[in-house]
């Protein structure tokens, strides 16, 4: 079953086609890796599919919910771990995840319930009473994940994750969505570290400025370049070249949306 379907989704910004009509479907419990290089269209594609930003054109549908006209619906089966981490200083960490999950109108009670659980879950529960401000960036991304996880949702969109974060605290995390894949959790990734994507993920597909241009398993990928010992790396470099890209339209604010959230065979329709 496919619990992610996206066809012709195309999101322009004047005369810049940020996502260029693109087509793929994510299956029911597995690990997406979603790359490309700075620019490529892979922030504006996940905005869109959380309902954060609207498409120019073409249909997505997350859930079983159409993006565009069951937004709402949308966002009660998503949790988002945005680049930026979404965490007040002034609160210790226990009481950031209560604040968040009333916005979720959940019961205080059951709230706290699932708060310490994710604590518990990403190895935090122990400075659940500690100032946010006074963490580790690491720290501060264990909570950002368990507030993203306070529904339960059965969609998760990471978006670079383990980006600055020392080799400890980002092996946590990798465990962690190693986990949520187990227990049945969809996970949309997001990364730059090859090594990650392709330890983590069942599917890969790799988009260039707004176009896929590949999709298929990590091993079938790197068998696709008769390379001996090759590495989606070495894929990757081969299908999106060496140029150093800059930041473009992934920099362009999604907030005119005017919603704000808090939460082998080709893939290629």
């Amino acid at each position: 079953m496919n619990i992610i379907e996206v066809k012709n989704l195309t999101r322009k910004f004047k005369e810049l086609t940020a996502v260029d009509n693109i087509s793929f479907y994510v299956a029911e419990g597995e690990v997406f890796g979603f790359l490309g290089p700075n620019g490529a269209g892979k922030s504006t594609t996940i905005k869109m599919l959380c309902t954060l930003l609207q498409p120019t054109s073409g249909s997505g549908r997350v859930a079983g919910h159409d993006i565009v006209k069951e937004p709402a619906r949308v966002r009660e089966h998503i949790g988002l771990v945005a680049e930026k981490i979404i965490l007040y200083d002034r609160l210790t960490a226990l009481e950031n995840l209560m604040f968040f999950g009333s916005l979720y109108h959940l019961p205080k009670k059951e709230i706290k319930v699932r708060a310490m659980k994710w604590l518990k879950a990403l190895e935090m529960d122990r400075w659940a009473d500690k100032l946010t401000g006074t963490f580790s960036t690491g720290m501060k991304q264990r909570v950002n994940i368990a507030r993203a996880l306070l529904t339960e949702p059965e969609v998760m969109f990471l978006d670079e994750p383990t980006l600055g974060l020392d080799p400890q605290t980002s092996r946590s995390i990798r465990d962690f969505i190693q986990d949520l894949h187990e227990h049945g959790v969809t996970v949309i990734l997001t990364t730059h570290i090859m090594p990650e994507a392709d330890e983590l993920s069942d599917t890969v597909a790799i988009i260039d400025r707004g176009k896929i241009i590949a999709i298929d398993t990590p091993k079938n990928l790197k068998l696709s370049l008769n390379k001996e010992n090759a590495t989606l790396e070495d894929v990757f470099l081969q299908l999106t070249g060496r140029d150093m890209r800059e930041e473009t339209h992934e920099e362009i604010p999604s907030a005119r949306s005017g919603r704000h959230m808090f939460g082998g065979k080709s893939r290629i329709r």
